[in-house]
């Protein structure tokens, strides 16, 4: 495990990571950002690169789904600026476990939490077009347009970040193993993924540590499948 990660302690941060905060400016050009020096040496830091991130003193947001493990990030973030705004994007297919775990979690880390909902509601969907479209349908990439990606496209518009904490995580799929824990999206917002290189044991004992609760009834129907891309971050 990596323990200098999951141990880091509140309102400490590494020389080096001190070090980054100086040398980047709060300016909107990301150039000065060096992303090789920070990925080897903060990237398997979670807690000193969350307080890297923030100490560029941008606007911020970390986003959320509320399924397993998602606590950890929620109070890393929170615990170093408890004004962060938190991002769910709920498409309304969420278990009644997800929906329980969304609140105790708010309440328990007093979230600024901010909910962005499909335009139309599940049940005017569905009446309309039937059940949720499997993933070899066609209308499938347009189901998940309109309860996922334009509800964060919307919520990117409102909110304007620069930085965006997200709990990817490489044992996730394919194309998140070949992440970096930092990087700059075409739309210079700066993506940071702590949780990027942990296990499930790593986020378990964090989970433990800090008293979390935990969330293992979740469905995501975006995906259909564990190991598959619902678009997301592929698009951002």
């Amino acid at each position: 495990m990596n323990t200098g990660a999951f141990a880091y302690p509140h309102n400490a941060r590494t020389k080096k990571s001190l070090g980054f905060i100086r040398a980047v400016p709060t300016v909107s050009s990301n150039m000065s950002i060096d992303l090789e020096r920070i990925n080897a040496d903060l990237g398997k830091n979670a807690q000193g690169l969350v307080d890297w991130a923030l100490g560029l003193g941008r606007p911020s947001i970390v986003t959320t789904n509320f399924r397993p493990f998602e606590a950890v990030i929620l109070h890393m973030v929170t615990r170093a600026n408890p004004d962060v705004p938190v991002v769910w994007m709920d498409n309304g297919y969420n278990t009644e476990a997800t929906y329980r775990f969304a609140d105790e979690v708010t309440k328990q880390l007093k979230l600024k939490l901010k909910i962005y909902l499909p335009l139309r509601s599940r049940a005017h969907r569905e009446a309309v077009e039937g059940p949720t479209p499997a993933l070899d349908d066609p209308r499938h990439a347009a189901f998940t347009e309109e309860v996922k990606l334009e509800p964060f496209a919307r919520a990117l518009r409102e909110t304007a970040p620069q930085v965006w904490f997200t709990a990817l995580r490489a044992t996730d799929t394919a194309v998140r193993a070949a992440m970096d824990p930092v990087s700059i999206n075409p739309d210079g917002l700066v993506k940071v993924a702590p949780l990027l290189h942990w296990s499930s044991k790593d986020l378990h004992e964090y989970c433990v540590a800090h008293g979390l609760p935990n969330n293992f009834d979740y469905v995501d129907p975006t995906k259909g499948e564990d190991n598959r891309e619902c678009g997301l971050h592929l698009a951002h």
